[in-house]
């Protein structure tokens, strides 16, 4: 071998050397993340988990590798998600809602799970407490102090006895809002009226049901009632009934108003509490969080188009307005 060559295959050497010992290789996580279904929420946390990570330095294709998957509302593909996450041995799992969040609960016991946009955590069984779970999870609720979300409901529509919900029976999250809704209401002088909509096609005809049994409709954080909302706004407007929300981007989607959080800032803090995992931390060392950014947005114009008009002052409230 001439010394030309010699000295080249040397080279050659020191340079794969010096690439699989960099930072780029050496440091090289993966992140991989699903929700239950697609709409502007859970998109905004998915979004936000990015943005902390970039902020951390870790860039998808250069030290991270990062992969997305939606359940399109469908739980037997979440879980078929979960094992495929499972099995590409990913650093970290992000679940965004709660249907997400359990089938990669009951996939793994072993890679840290995140949830994330998960309203009781305790109720779904993902942790024991809201103290350091000493497992595998951890996570960001986006639980709301529900006695402010009837506080709206009276300012919205003052007169309104009635309450209705459409919530996913197969949804822990959606149950437990509509359970807490029931004990709350009477103290306020109100009742629930609530119709089940298993899946995001029937969330239409259920809120036809509630046509004369309410006075005005609340709706939670549900996933099927948030991907399917454009059906429940019609028949809102069409009986002239308000809707009250509790996800500000139903706002714009023809709530009258919402009370809620910025869900990109809670996809924000989640992937944050990725980035301490990624950096050696243990999810069961880490409490789950719940974020306490919240925001008042109305919509005048749907507000007339479902037979209320807004007090001023709650306008002037809103930190945003719907034009």
């Amino acid at each position: 071998m001439s010394f030309t060559k010699s000295r080249k295959v040397l080279f050659g050497a020191l340079a794969l050397a010096f690439a699989i010992s960099s930072p780029v290789y050496a440091q090289q996580k993966s992140v991989a993340i699903t929700a239950i279904v697609e709409h502007p929420a859970l998109d905004a946390v998915r979004d936000g988990v990015k943005e902390a990570l970039a902020a951390a330095g870790y860039e998808d294709g250069k030290n991270l590798k990062w992969q997305y998957q939606s359940a399109q509302g469908n739980t037997g593909t979440a879980a078929q998600i979960a094992r495929k996450f499972v099995g590409d041995k990913s650093d970290v799992i992000v679940a965004i809602a709660t249907p997400s969040a359990q089938a990669v609960a009951a996939a793994t016991k072993d890679i840290p799970l995140v949830f994330s946009a998960v309203t009781d955590p305790v109720a779904a069984k993902l942790v024991p407490s809201m103290q350091p779970s000493g497992t595998n999870i951890t996570g960001v609720s986006d639980a709301l102090e529900l006695d402010k979300q009837i506080e709206l409901i009276k300012r919205v529509a003052p007169a309104a006895k009635r309450v209705g919900m459409v919530f996913n029976p197969g949804e822990a999250n959606s149950v437990v809002v509509l359970e807490q809704m029931r004990e709350l209401l009477p103290k306020h002088g109100m009742s629930l009226v609530d119709a089940a909509a298993p899946r995001s096609v029937d969330v239409g005809s259920a809120a036809r049901s509630l046509i004369d049994k309410v006075d005005v409709f609340y709706t939670s954080t549900d996933n099927n009632v948030v991907s399917a909302y454009e059906a429940l706004v019609k028949v809102g407007m069409d009986a002239k009934i308000p809707l009250v929300a509790a996800d500000t981007d139903s706002v714009a989607r023809g709530a009258v108003a919402a009370y809620g959080m910025d869900y990109k800032a809670i996809g924000v803090q989640t992937g944050e509490m990725v980035v301490r995992i990624l950096k050696g931390e243990k999810a069961g060392d880490i409490a789950f969080e719940t974020s306490n950014k919240l925001s008042l947005h109305v919509n005048p114009g749907a507000a007339q188009k479902q037979g209320v008009t807004l007090a001023e002052d709650l306008v002037k409230d809103a930190a945003k307005v719907i034009e």
